[in-house]
C-alpha cells in the first residue's frame, strides 16, 4: 500500500451562514435519529481544539530548526534514533498536559447512547494523542497508530510507555532492541486489518460524519466517498472547506467542540 498521500481538491461550495447552521444542525440530529450504523473520523482539527498543535505547524523551541515531515520517517529513527525519541517525547508531554474537549466528550457519549439503543458505533481516527479514550471512547480504530505504544525494532514486541519523559532515548526493550512509537510514519503502510475495519464501517454504516479533518490525507479522505457510494447520509464538521465538502449531504463550518454537543439531545 501507498503511504498516505492528499488527494486533489475540488471546487469549493458557498460558505454556510450561521443562519443556516441551526438548520443543519437539526437536519444532522434526525440523520442520527434514523440511522441504525454511524461510522465517525476524526481528524486533527479535534486534538487541535485541545490544544494539540497538528502535525505539521511550525515548530517551536528547541525544535524549531526541524521539518516534522523530516523527522517521521524509518531513515530518521535510523540516522538518529535518539533525536527522533526525543521529539515523539515531547509531544507525548505536551499532549499529556491537555485535556478532552466537549467534541470528544460529545463522541464518548454518543457511542453510550447508540450503543444502548442496540446501535452500530464505529470511531476512526487519524490521531495518536489517545484523547478519545481519555474521554471515555470504546476501541477506536487508530489508523495512523499512537506514540504511547512502542514497538520493539528487534524481536516486534509492544508495550504501552506512560513515564514521561522516557527513561533513555530510545527506551529499550527486554531484549535489548531500540523502541519506537507506534505510529505509521511516511513511507510506511497503514495496519491493514485497521484500514479494512474502517472501510468496512464505511461501506456498512447509514450515517458517516467527517469531523475536524482536512480531508486531504489518504487513505482516510477516501472513506467519506466509500460510504456515501454505498448510500450512507454523509455530514462534515469543519472549521474550513475541504475537498470533502461538495460531496456530502451537509457541511458544517465550526469546531467540532461547539457543534457536536448541539446535535446531541439534552441531558435528563
Amino acid at each position: 500500500m501507498d503511504s498516505p498521500r492528499p488527494v486533489e481538491s475540488i471546487d469549493r461550495p458557498k460558505t454556510v451562514t450561521e443562519k443556516d447552521q441551526q438548520a443543519q444542525t437539526e437536519m444532522i440530529r434526525r440523520f442520527l435519529d434514523q440511522a441504525d450504523s454511524l461510522a465517525v473520523l476524526t481528524g486533527a482539527g479535534v486534538s487541535a481544539e485541545s490544544g494539540i498543535p497538528t502535525f505539521r505547524d511550525a515548530q517551536t523551541g528547541l525544535w524549531a530548526k526541524y521539518d516534522p515531515m523530516e523527522l517521521a520517517t524509518p531513515e530518521a529513527f535510523a540516522r538518529d534514533p535518539a533525536l527522533v525519541s526525543r521529539w515523539y517525547d515531547e509531544r507525548r508531554r505536551r499532549c499529556a498536559e491537555c485535556e478532552p474537549n466537549p467534541g470528544h466528550l460529545a463522541l464518548a457519549r454518543l457511542q453510550d447512547e447508540l450503543e444502548a439503543a442496540g446501535k452500530r458505533f464505529t470511531l476512526i481516527t487519524q490521531n495518536v494523542d489517545r484523547l478519545h479514550q481519555r474521554a471515555g471512547s470504546r476501541d477506536p480504530l487508530e489508523l495512523h497508530g499512537t506514540f504511547w505504544i512502542w514497538r520493539c525494532t528487534s524481536c516486534g514486541e509492544e508495550r504501552e510507555e506512560r513515564a514521561i519523559p522516557l527513561p533513555e532515548y530510545p527506551p529499550r526493550c527486554r531484549c535489548g532492541g531500540a523502541r519506537r512509537p507506534g505510529v505509521v510514519w511516511f513511507g510506511e503502510a497503514l495496519s491493514e486489518s485497521v484500514l479494512a475495519a474502517a472501510r468496512r464501517a464505511a461501506e456498512h454504516c447509514e450515517l458517516f460524519m467527517s469531523l475536524g479533518t482536512s480531508s486531504l490525507v489518504e487513505p482516510a479522505a477516501s472513506l467519506g466517498r466509500i460510504a456515501s457510494s454505498a448510500g450512507a447520509k454523509t455530514v462534515e464538521i469543519n472549521p474550513q472547506e475541504t475537498p470533502l465538502s461538495s460531496r456530502v449531504d451537509i457541511s458544517v463550518r465550526g469546531a467540532t467542540g461547539e457543534i457536536l454537543p448541539l446535535i446531541l439531545p439534552a441531558q435528563g
